[in-house]
């Protein structure tokens, strides 16, 4: 099976189940594995971000699966040991990986390279929910990830501490570098691109949306309430929810408004887009977004090296990511001193340990301790 001219296994009938017997019970309508994964993924219909996410590691499973002529009811301890070193070196890689290319591209590939420890660990974490769920479905009759001894360290997809984040120096340099001045004669459409930069960066820092968030916010979204201006956001989950605008990102709201020739402040139900394409009017898709986004950094990781900036920091722009955006303002808001409750509420997080992530104040605590431990005089 060629992988590059290969349709979505979602699209495509996939290789029947291993039949199951009479020891379990179908619970789903599927007649193939495929039919089967896209039954799980529906679960996830009303989390964009997240299907899109979940939908990239089953297909790399279905299509490793068919490149070995094995089905889902194959897939044993020993199978998921030669699955989790595949997904750290696909080979071969002419036929795995490659540049990114639209998905019907004929030389679209899998992967763009073996995934670091961390991706294959949130692959992993991913796929065992998908054999759960496919167990509880009367689809398969086994969970080869009950097997794994070590199971609870390497599936445990929860750092001791956010660390894909812009350290405060990195971002007030990429900041000042963002709003650099114009060249001389730049033309219409460059003095646009870089308002509607500048907005869109200051929008992820100060408020810390998700990227189809920030696709999907309307005009009328930042609301005046009782003298206060709020955003309401349909977050994650569906969950509706309203963060309070700092006066920054009035700011950057009104500039970039002036940009499109509006008032300063939206209208009661303006239902436009906040983030909008080259003509102004209509909006953009999250990944358009989140190119964007990325192209950015690269452009920006090129800048600082050129100035002979720190390599560190340099890495770390050619490796950020939108979510990177976010996760940068929640570290940022920590730091500023906002309470632990409504950095919560602001982020969003249905748990405070989830937010309590951000905090690094134990850390600075623990260095600081640590300097009272000297070699004798």
């Amino acid at each position: 099976m060629d992988a590059g001219k290969s349709r979505l296994p979602m699209e495509t009938p996939g290789v029947m189940s291993a039949s199951l017997g009479s020891r379990v019970v179908r619970r789903i309508d599927a007649v193939t594995d495929a039919d089967a994964v896209a039954a799980w993924l529906a679960e996830y219909r009303e989390s964009p971000q997240t299907l899109k996410s979940y939908r990239r590691e089953t297909e790399r499973l279905l299509l490793w699966l068919a490149s070995r002529q094995l089905t889902l009811g194959d897939m044993d301890r020993e199978a998921l040991r030669h699955f989790e070193q595949f997904l750290a070196d696909p080979q071969p890689a002419e036929r795995w990986t490659g540049p990114s290319r639209p998905r019907h591209h004929p030389q679209w590939r899998p992967f763009r390279g073996g995934l670091s420890p961390a991706s294959r660990r949130q692959s992993l974490v991913i796929l065992q929910g998908l054999f759960t769920w496919l167990v509880e479905a009367g689809w398969l009759s086994h969970n080869p990830f009950r097997l794994m001894r070590d199971k609870s360290r390497r599936l445990n997809n929860q750092a001791p501490g956010v660390q894909r984040y812009l350290e405060r120096p990195l971002w007030e340099w990429f900041w000042q570098w963002l709003n650099g001045s114009l060249e001389a004669g730049q033309s219409k459409r460059g003095f646009y691109e870089h308002a509607r930069r500048r907005f869109i960066f200051g929008f992820a820092y100060l408020l810390a949306p998700r990227v189809n968030e920030m696709a999907e916010t309307r005009m009328g979204d930042f609301q005046l309430i009782e003298g206060r201006w709020w955003w309401s956001v349909v977050g994650k989950g569906s969950k509706v929810a309203r963060v309070p605008l700092p006066e920054d990102m009035l700011a950057c709201l009104a500039d970039w408004r002036k940009v499109l020739k509006l008032d300063a402040r939206p209208a009661y139900q303006d239902e436009s887009p906040a983030i909008r394409a080259l003509d102004g009017k209509r909006g953009i898709g999250h990944n358009q977004l989140y190119r964007l986004i990325r192209d950015t950094f690269m452009q920006a990781a090129d800048a600082l090296e050129g100035e002979g900036g720190d390599p560190g920091y340099v890495a770390a722009l050619r490796q950020a990511t939108p979510h990177w955006l976010r996760h940068t303002s929640i570290t940022h808001q920590a730091q500023s001193g906002i309470s632990l409750r409504h950095l919560a509420e602001s982020a969003r997080h249905a748990r405070l340990d989830t937010t309590s992530r951000y905090l690094h104040t134990e850390d600075h605590e623990w260095h600081r301790e640590q300097q009272l431990h000297r070699l004798a005089p």
